[in-house]
């Protein structure tokens, strides 16, 4: 049933279908933390154009992790969905805010270690993960891009849900998902090989394409 050997095949298969946006001067890759960023350096390496990693965090309610009322990014960017946030409590809304608030500082302070703070001012923005489940931190991430200046946002993965697919195409500018099984159960189900990615590894491929 697999796909893909593993992020590192994924990424080559994935590059061949983003040949358009290859040496280009506006356009950067951002990998999704974490399991992303394997996929995007391969991406990085085949189009000729730059790595940097895009941190983002769903802020999801207590009682249901999976629905988004909003998103964190870097340089104090939030987005909120009003009408999912209404549902709850300010003092709820504000622990959650709070707990991937300091989530997001931690793992900016790890990844970004010396690089200058993230500016798509003017740039495509080519957002990088290694597969579309729900759909939600990628939608978040295509919010996060814009509110960071991106004149475009690609959104480009290896295998997704047909439905999460569907969603992203009315919030990114193009959406390239290789693979969208009719039947589609779980991201991992794709790979022969998905261990989970740490921040050793995201660092490691962020050092190798500096």
């Amino acid at each position: 049933m697999s796909s893909y050997h593993d992020r590192d095949d994924a990424g080559r298969q994935l590059a061949a279908r983003l040949t358009a946006l290859a040496g280009r001067p506006d356009v950067v890759v951002l990998g999704l933390v974490r399991g992303g960023v394997p996929v995007a350096r391969v991406v990085a390496d085949r189009l000729g154009v730059p790595l940097d990693v895009l941190v983002v965090r769903k802020l999801g309610l207590p009682w249901a992790p999976e629905v988004a009322f909003g998103a964190l990014g870097p340089g104090g960017v939030r987005v909120l969905n009003d009408q999912v946030a209404a549902q709850l409590d300010p003092t709820d809304s504000a622990d959650v805010q709070r707990r991937e608030q300091a989530e997001l500082d931690r793992r900016e302070a790890r990844y970004r270690s010396g690089r200058p703070p993230l500016d798509l001012t003017g740039r495509t923005a080519l957002i990088v993960d290694d597969g579309l489940a729900t759909g939600a931190t990628a939608r978040a991430a295509v919010q996060v891009a814009r509110r960071l200046g991106a004149h475009r946002v690609v959104v480009a993965v290896p295998v997704g849900a047909q439905q999460a697919y569907e969603m992203l195409t009315a919030e990114a500018d193009e959406v390239v998902c290789a693979r969208r099984p009719a039947d589609f159960g779980a991201v991992s189900a794709y790979y022969d090989d998905f261990h989970e990615v740490d921040d050793d590894e995201v660092t490691g491929a962020l050092i190798a394409t500096a």
